[in-house]
C-alpha cells in the first residue's frame, strides 16, 4: 500500500515514518491492506479541520480523533487483481489536539496513540467496523491489538 501523507497543524516529528510503520504492520495483520495497488490519503491536521470534515461528510457536528472515508467496498478490495492502475482505498484524517489529549489521558505517547489511530483507520478502510455489533467490535479490537503488539505498543483497550 502506498500512503499519500499531508501534515499540517501537528508538531515536529517523524510522522511519515510512523505512518509507514503503522501501515506495514496493518498489512501484515490484515492482508488485504498489503496490496501494492492501494493508495491511502492520510492527513495529520487540526481538530477544527476534522470537525469540519465530520460535519460535512458524516453529519456529526463534533470533533473526533480519527475519520476514515473508504472508497472501496470489502468485496472490491478482496477481488482486486495484481495488475492495473493504483486504486484509492480511502482517506484518513487525524485531529492533533484530540489525539494529544487522549494520549495524555491514557498515559501513552502521542506517537503510540497516533499509530493506534492510523491502524484503526486503515482497518475501517478495509471494511472492519465496531459499531454494528459487539462481536464485530471485539474482532476489530483484537486485530488492532495484535497489529500494535508487533510494533511494541501495548493493548490500547486493556486496563
Amino acid at each position: 500500500m502506498q500512503l499519500d501523507i499531508d501534515i499540517e497543524d501537528w508538531p515536529q516529528g517523524d510522522w511519515e515514518a510512523l505512518a509507514e510503520r503503522a501501515a506495514a504492520a496493518a498489512g501484515e495483520g490484515e492482508p488485504c491492506l498489503a496490496h501494492p495497488r492501494l493508495v491511502v490519503s492520510l492527513l495529520f491536521t487540526s481538530d477544527a479541520e476534522v470537525h469540519t470534515l465530520n460535519r460535512e461528510w458524516r453529519q456529526r457536528d463534533k470533533p473526533t480523533n480519527v475519520l476514515s472515508f473508504p472508497m472501496l467496498e470489502r468485496e472490491e478490495l478482496e477481488s482486486l487483481g495484481a495488475d492495473g492502475p493504483p486504486e484509492m482505498l480511502g482517506d484518513i484524517a487525524l485531529a492533533y489536539a484530540t489525539c494529544a489529549r487522549e494520549a495524555a489521558e491514557k498515559g501513552v505517547t502521542l506517537e503510540a496513540h497516533a499509530t493506534h489511530l492510523i491502524v484503526h483507520g486503515l482497518l475501517h478502510l478495509a471494511g472492519h467496523d465496531h459499531v454494528l455489533s459487539d462481536a464485530q467490535a471485539e474482532q476489530m479490537e483484537a486485530l488492532e491489538t495484535a497489529i500494535l503488539a508487533k510494533l511494541g505498543i501495548a493493548d490500547p483497550y486493556g486496563d
